[in-house]
């Protein structure tokens, strides 16, 4: 299964490089491509969960990787939340 990285920048211009077992990141988010904060988290839940459910269907077992880089996001999304107009830029995929 192809694992890849997809880097974000936050609205404070930090970044965080994510972790994704599955390639199915891209049908969810656009390099170069601003979202608002709850559309980037909702698109995030989905691909990485997609992206868990594809390992369970191979493997077995559902990606706990995938689900602890989920807690990660969701966790630094919350410093945003009082920022109605807080988005968030997808910088790159590796």
């Amino acid at each position: 299964m192809p694992v890849m990285h997809f880097n974000v920048r936050w609205p404070d211009f930090s970044e965080t490089r994510c972790y994704s077992p599955s390639l199915v990141v891209e049908d969810f988010l656009a390099v170069g491509q601003s979202y608002p904060l709850p559309d980037f988290m909702q698109r995030t839940r989905d691909a990485l969960g997609i992206a868990s459910e594809r390992v369970r269907a191979k493997y077995g077992f559902a990606c706990s990787q995938a689900m602890d880089q989920l807690a990660e996001i969701e966790h630094i999304a919350t410093r945003f939340d009082a920022q109605p107009d807080a988005q968030v830029t997808v910088i790159a995929f590796d």
